[in-house]
């Protein structure tokens, strides 16, 4: 009989999250979980090392479909079921790595209460899509990533990752993790531009070479103020605000920031402003007086 690991934390003195796992054979299953649809979180455009297993089309539960993850250099298969949430190859003992990654501490009845509290766009959004979490992965891959993203989409994302881990990331012997700055920063824009990443070669290469140099320093972005730790990313070539802001959110958990790319703002200036050409700065400041500490 497998043993059954509950845990009741308080979130922000509010309250508590209730979330229950066990060991079956190499797997981890969770129970109780509330708030998380697997496929919602990893089809949403937060993330691009997964792969789906089975079920290449999608469907409006995404249950019982298989997904395949490379993060935190790790392998991880995912399969929810009506009622459970199975995760392998995994122990009890290691699930604090994809317990952080799938930002399971945090209490997503509580944000949503709040948002739709104040706004009925927001109330229908959190019922279409209700088990969307935030993910929290490695701030280096996550910039990377966002930087790769400039311009692009995410079949061609994906591709230009999984180019760049396969030519210059360790062989971990089913997948090739994703090269270290030192690695990358090793490297020539002309390598770079063979793994098909075009005009953002030469981003990627100062990011690398600034993280090594200690110029861009990415540990200490985590405790800076963030429109500190904005304007510090924002000083690598090719990073705007809304690259620096997908970095913080998807990688450090920075929820106060609002990424805000071309279809954000469109549907912001939609809904908000009856379609008027304002400023991004002035759909920041709504957003931000709005949505608040969970605006991302």
């Amino acid at each position: 009989m497998p043993t059954l690991v509950s845990i009741t934390k308080k979130i922000d003195g509010v309250k508590g999250i209730n979330m229950r796992y066990f060991q079956r054979d190499n797997a981890v299953v969770l129970t109780e979980t509330d708030s998380f649809s697997v496929r919602e979180t990893l089809e949403c455009g937060q993330c691009f090392r997964f792969d789906r297993q089975n079920s290449p089309e999608p469907e409006t539960s995404g249950t019982e479909t298989l997904f395949r993850i490379i993060a935190k250099g790790r392998e991880l298969y995912i399969r929810q079921t009506e009622n459970e949430i199975i995760m392998y190859p995994a122990t009890v003992e290691d699930f604090d790595t994809w317990k952080k990654y799938f930002d399971l501490d945090r209490d997503y009845r509580i944000v949503k209460e709040i948002l739709a509290s104040n706004d009925t766009l927001i109330r229908d959004a959190v019922e279409f899509a209700s088990g969307i979490r935030i993910l929290r992965q490695d701030v280096w891959e996550t910039l990377v990533s966002f930087i790769i993203s400039q311009n692009n989409n995410i079949p061609r994302i994906r591709g230009i990752i999984a180019n760049i881990s396969l030519a210059f990331g360790e062989d971990k012997g089913t997948f090739y993790a994703f090269p270290s700055a030192e690695k990358l920063a090793s490297l020539s824009v002309n390598e770079l531009l063979e793994c098909k990443t075009g005009f953002r070669a030469k981003y990627i290469l100062d990011a690398a070479q600034r993280c090594v140099s200690g110029e861009l320093n990415l540990q200490a972005l985590e405790y800076m103020p963030v429109d500190e730790a904005r304007h510090t990313l924002m000083s690598v070539k090719g990073i705007g605000a809304k690259i620096a802001d997908c970095a913080l959110l998807f990688g450090y958990g920075r929820t106060e920031v609002f990424p805000t790319d071309v279809w954000i703002a469109r549907v912001m200036r939609h809904f908000y402003f009856n379609d008027e050409n304002v400023s991004l700065s002035a759909i920041h400041s709504l957003a931000s007086e709005r949505f608040g500490e969970y605006a991302g």
